[in-house]
């Protein structure tokens, strides 16, 4: 295809023109014509010719039809009933980096339950000087904040340590949200119950407890629960969705999702950890040697291309392409990422949508002119601490295959010439 540029290489503006020329010239070949009027512009449609809908069509607003594929997805046989499973954020059909509360991810240990905010109670006791049971209305008392965290499950990516599994970023990375808490500090809960009793502090615990069936217990020390832990009832704005905790729930930035505990209703300061179900048989690293690792809670920074990916293949062919993903890192705000083209042989600098901020997912773009060939889609995050996403082989010499948590393997898709894409491993 010729756009006339003999001497220089056609601006993207100038590719994009030709391109929509083109493409009423295709039309107009179909048709037998030399040029042929597009009906979607010349003539008057039915969403022009009649009313719409009221202002109260839709109390709650949903999303519209022509958007019915960006859902939540489950693996069916991932585990034997989807009351202790685990759904996936559409990732590759996002942008921006806010997650909608309605496509974020579940995890639920005995289902997703219905507690009213009249019926809430949350304890805090243990080695405090005054046990203390709030209220809903309790915890609206206090002085609040606001802050935008990512929450990714321990065993995001989990499937992908034996080698290239599942065919869609969505499966591979879903297991992440990013939105926007509003809560009330743990430490100031904690001040109001006094620590005086528990002494010297640094050697502490506390152990958090859910109110649903399997509580999910889980240990946290002292020394988080007071730096930035949030107890909090609005995500994105408004009330918590059920499957996210609804009214309350744990927020704790940059730690593995299993310890966002849900529908919390106990807080118990203690000598040490309770060393619980969730923290020892599971979401702990077994290495080669069959000893398994605990306490590794932070999530490393990682990152994946969104688009081009399985679920999001090349449609328009040839030309101006904008390759985009995400990265985050629990240790910090992330400060760079590098896209590979060639199965990490070279890299090149993305572009960052916005600076990174603490502990929050941050969008990547790469404006690519894709001449057609196939491609090994890499992206490579670093952090403020220095620390830069490793490659699979590179955790393997470590961690062996035996994992299933807290994999931030670098992920490779392969772009075929068709634009169709395809999980593969590039060690």
């Amino acid at each position: 295809m010729t756009f006339g540029f003999k001497d220089k290489k056609p601006s993207r503006r100038q590719f994009l023109t030709g391109t929509a020329a083109a493409a009423a010239g295709a039309v107009a070949a179909g048709s037998g014509r030399a040029a042929e009027p597009d009906p979607l512009i010349t003539e008057v449609q039915d969403w022009a010719a009649s009313l719409g809908e009221g202002v109260d069509a839709t109390p709650y607003g949903l999303p519209i039809k022509f958007e019915d594929d960006v859902i939540r997805r489950n693996v069916e046989w991932l585990t034997a009933d989807t009351i202790s499973s685990i759904n996936f954020t559409p990732i590759h059909a996002l942008d921006g980096t806010i997650t909608p509360a309605g496509c974020a991810f579940e995890r639920h240990h005995s289902g997703a339950i219905e507690l009213a905010k009249q019926d809430y109670r949350l304890m805090i006791n243990g080695l405090v000087d005054t046990p203390l049971v709030f209220t809903y209305a309790d915890l609206e008392r206090f002085p609040r904040e606001q802050h935008v965290y990512f929450c990714e499950c321990a065993a995001n990516t989990g499937m992908e340590w034996a080698g290239a599994q599942l065919n869609g970023a969505q499966f591979t990375h879903g297991m992440i949200h990013n939105m926007e808490y509003t809560g009330v500090p743990l430490r100031t809960l904690l001040e109001e119950a006094g620590l005086e009793a528990a002494g010297d502090l640094s050697d502490k615990w506390i152990y958090v407890e859910g109110a649903d069936a399997s509580s999910n217990g889980r240990s946290i020390p002292m020394e988080k629960a007071l730096d930035d832990v949030l107890v909090a009832f609005k995500a994105n704005g408004e009330a918590l969705r059920k499957e996210h905790g609804y009214p309350v729930r744990l927020v704790v930035p940059g730690w593995e999702g299993n310890m966002w505990v849900k529908w919390l209703r106990r807080i118990e300061v203690m000598d040490g950890p309770v060393e619980s179900r969730e923290e020892t048989s599971k979401y702990t690293d077994t290495l080669a040697d069959g000893i398994s690792r605990k306490w590794t809670w932070v999530m490393d920074a990682k990152s994946v291309v969104t688009s081009p990916s399985p679920q999001a293949p090349i449609t328009h062919g040839p030309g101006p392409l904008v390759i985009t993903g995400l990265a985050w890192s629990g240790r910090g705000a992330i400060t760079g990422v590098d896209v590979s083209l060639d199965g990490g042989k070279t890299w090149t600098p993305a572009r960052l949508a916005a600076p990174g901020t603490d502990k929050a997912l941050t969008r990547f773009y790469l404006d690519h002119s894709w001449d057609g060939s196939e491609m090994l889609l890499q992206s490579r995050a670093r952090d403020e601490t220095g620390y830069v996403q490793p490659t699979k082989a590179q955790l393997r010499e470590v961690r062996g295959e035996n994992s299933i948590y807290h994999n931030n393997c670098i992920q490779t898709w392969w772009v075929r010439e068709t634009g169709e894409a395809e999980n593969v491993e590039v060690s």
